[in-house]
């Protein structure tokens, strides 16, 4: 069992917050005749997650990289600089699911799918 660092660092904490914002895990954007995947719930609390994948309309798993989590600053979560920049460079309307799995650091793993119109940024 994790014990809590008050710092939202371990799965323990991180966990259900994730849990209760699961249909604000991931967002679509339409940009400059792009689609653009953003994950920045899920790296909003990224220190308690050991990896992340996501597949798009149904292909292959694919790894996205987490940014490192900055446990010597204040708030550990924070992204800096480029960190954490969006899937970009997909044709237009070409995003129609999105699946999405996160590997906790206590080796629990979590799974959401949505549908373009549940995460379509207007």
């Amino acid at each position: 069992m994790q014990a809590p660092t008050g710092k939202f660092l371990t799965a323990a904490e991180v966990k259900p917050i994730l849990t209760m914002t699961k249909p604000q895990w991931v967002a679509v954007r339409e940009y400059d005749g792009h689609d653009l995947i953003y994950f920045t719930q899920l790296l909003s609390w990224r220190c308690g997650l050991s990896a992340m994948r996501y597949s798009v309309n149904g292909g292959p798993m694919q790894q996205y990289p987490l940014p490192p989590c900055h446990e010597d600053t204040a708030t550990p979560n924070a992204l800096i600089g480029e960190e954490g920049m969006p899937i970009m460079g997909l044709p237009p309307n070409s995003v129609q699911t999105l699946d999405v799995e996160v590997f906790y650091d206590d080796t629990s793993i979590d799974f959401a799918s949505y549908q373009r119109a549940q995460i379509l940024i207007p």
